[in-house]
Parts: C-alpha cells; structure tokens; sequence
C-alpha cells in the first residue's frame, strides 16, 4: 500500500510517501512562501523522483489541525481533491499526534503548536505496548496552565514550535523533569501523518473526502471579531 502524506499545520509544510513500514520519500520545507505556493511543487518534486503519479496513491493522509488555519485549509483540500479524484480512501490525522508520533518510548510526551497570546495547542500522550495512547485530549491552553498540569509528571518529553518559543519558561517550571526534543523531532513529520493514518486505516477509521475538516480547536480571529460585534449589536 502506498501512503501519501501531507502536513500543513505550521510554517513547515511536509509531504511523504510509504509503502507499507518503508519510507520512500519525504520533503519538508521552512520557507517564507505560502502553502499555496510550494505544496503542489513539494507533492509534485516527491512523485517525481519516485516516478510516481498521484493516483499510483492507494490511501491519501492529511494534518488536520490544530494550527494555522490557512495552513490547514489549503492540506486538507488538496487531499480531499485527490481521494475524490481517484476514488481512493483519505483519513485525518491530528497534528499533536503527529507531533507525539516523533518520539516513541517515552513515557510521557507533550507536543505543542504555538497558539498565540501565550497559549499552546497541546495534549498528553504516553506510549505502552509500543502504541500511542491519549493521556489529555488536545486543546488550546495558556502556558501557565498546561505547565501546572505537567508538574505531575517525573520525566516529560516536549516537541513542537510551541516549545521553541516558551523554552525559557518550560525549562524554569519544570526543571530537570523536562527534556526538549532535536531539531529533527520537532516538526510534525509527514512520515508520522502516513504511519499513523496507515493504523488508523487497517482499524477501520476512514474518513469522507466529503465531509473531512480541519480541527481548528478554537474560531478564527475573523469569526471572533464577528461574533463579538454581532454580540454588541444584539
């Protein structure tokens, strides 16, 4: 079975194909560029050099948030057009998984997207039997309060660009308990989007290229500032 995967959840946009438990390629770039600009090209560069077309895909896989809402919207549209295309299965993947999925065997790991205005997308994952289990439900948190929940924890492993920008604090509060992921691990790895969609695939859980969606966690500040002026105006 080839997997072709894609995330668009952050500045980094990734895309990989696997064949069952081997990668056969993967491409993430950081650039200043939108997603609109260099998905195609990345999804294209990757088939290519795998003499690969886009419907020799037999099961299409998708971030699905949460993160940059534009992000988000132009992965899932792309992949929701290939599925419906070629008539072939699609499933979402969360990105805090994805991001958790990067560190195995640890006990206990904490992904984090920054979320803005001191906040963090986050959730708490741990490993047993060598399966990814769900400890805390994502959702977006202040920092301060996701870091009085860990203080439960003995030894926690951190990744994402949340990580990156609340280093200082999350170090200070935590201390010798916390351990900060390399550079390679803290991208939400498109090579994570495919295994993890493969699982949830041979589980049964797929989903309907119709009715697929980004999981923005929280509205967009546009829906905000909407809601906000009609609440005024009621």
């Amino acid at each position: 079975m080839n997997v072709l995967g894609l995330d668009t959840s952050t500045m980094m946009a990734t895309c990989a194909v696997i064949n069952e438990e081997r990668l056969l390629g993967e491409f993430s770039l950081n650039q200043d560029m939108t997603h609109s600009e260099k998905l195609m090209p990345m999804i294209k560069e990757v088939l290519d050099n795998l003499n690969m077309k886009v419907n020799d895909i037999d099961l299409y896989s998708v971030a699905l948030g949460p993160g940059s809402f534009t992000g988000l919207r132009i992965g899932a549209a792309t992949m929701k057009s290939f599925a419906h295309l070629f008539d072939k299965p699609i499933v979402g993947v969360s990105s805090l998984e994805a991001l958790a999925y990067n560190l195995p065997y640890n006990e206990i790991v904490v992904p984090m997207i920054d979320a803005r205005r001191n906040r963090v997308y986050t959730g708490i994952y741990t490993w047993e039997d060598g399966i990814l289990k769900e400890l805390m439900a994502p959702d977006v948190l202040l920092m301060d309060d996701l870091l009085n929940r860990l203080k439960e924890f003995e030894t926690i492993v951190v990744n994402g660009n949340g990580t990156l920008l609340h280093r200082d604090i999350i170090k200070e509060t935590l201390g010798k308990r916390v351990n900060f992921a390399t550079a390679g691990q803290n991208m939400c790895r498109a090579t994570s989007i495919c295994e993890l969609a493969k699982i949830k695939y041979e589980r049964g859980e797929v989903d309907d290229y119709f009715t697929l969606a980004p999981d923005y966690l929280r509205e967009s500040q546009a829906q905000r500032e909407l809601n906000e002026k009609q609440n005024r105006n009621s």
